[in-house]
């Protein structure tokens, strides 16, 4: 670590001089995408400054979005963040491997479940009805980016649970084995805090900036086959989407 000694009589705090610091040098390719940054002792003992301000300089760098902490492992920094397309409809598999990026995925529960009150009237399912719930973290080249909670229908995939590895491709294992092929969907999307089981499972602080995603997919006749629910961190994802403004002189010419 080579930055530039502080003002210790300046007005600007010292944690902050120590973030510009580092951002110069991140801007300046001295610490590339991926790489990571002193710990909180390392810049504590260098900069003689207490490590709470070394702690404090680092999320601050979280904040921002130009780092990522990964807990028990340290800061590193952040590449490019991945855009979240609302123009098309497509699986977390399906985005990473157009990206060059390998998706990867560990499976927190895969079972057969009771629609509750939500899901039954979000896809439009009878009282009582049994629905195949997925709940996975999703990985890009090793990092952790979002949980998913898929519920389908299981008249729809009854052998599901016993043909599917839920390692793979959900959507297309639907399409090949089952014909069910997600067209179109609705999706929203909130503004959240990490929780405690979030925090531990993605590896971010607790209260940590998310993505809280709900997503109704429909099949090309408008039947409504998945409700899902998604968490995404917000340090490695930015929404993009087209707005397009109506020409209101040729509406008033109709």
């Amino acid at each position: 670590m080579n930055l530039a000694p502080l003002d210790r009589e300046s007005v600007v705090p010292l944690y902050y001089q120590i973030q510009q610091r580092f951002l110069e040098q991140i801007r300046n390719g001295v610490f590339k995408p991926g790489e990571s940054l002193p710990s909180e002792q390392e810049i504590a003992e260098q900069l003689g400054v207490s490590r709470m301000t070394g702690r404090q300089a680092l999320k601050s760098l979280c904040d921002l979005g130009v780092t990522y902490s990964l807990r028990g492992k340290g800061t590193f920094v952040s590449g490019i963040k991945l855009e979240k397309d609302f123009r098309q409809v497509t699986s977390f598999t399906e985005e990473m491997q157009a990206r060059g990026l390998r998706p990867k995925s560990t499976v927190l529960d895969f079972q057969v479940a009771e629609a509750d009150q939500e899901i039954a009237s979000a896809i439009h399912l009878t009282p009582r009805e049994n629905v195949i719930s997925l709940r996975r973290i999703r990985f890009a080249n090793l990092s952790p980016m979002g949980i998913e909670w898929s519920r389908i229908p299981q008249r729809l995939c009854p052998d599901l649970l016993e043909t599917f590895d839920p390692r793979n491709s959900l959507y297309e294992t639907l399409s090949q084995r089952y014909g069910i092929r997600m067209m179109i969907a609705d999706e929203i999307v909130e503004a959240g805090l990490a929780g405690p089981e979030e925090s531990r499972l993605l590896g971010i602080e607790r209260k940590s900036p998310v993505f809280l995603f709900t997503r109704i997919s429909y099949l090309q006749n408008g039947e409504a086959v998945e409700f899902v629910k998604s968490i995404y961190r917000s340090d490695r994802y930015r929404i993009v989407n087209r707005l397009t403004r109506i020409n209101r002189e040729l509406l008033k010419a109709r």
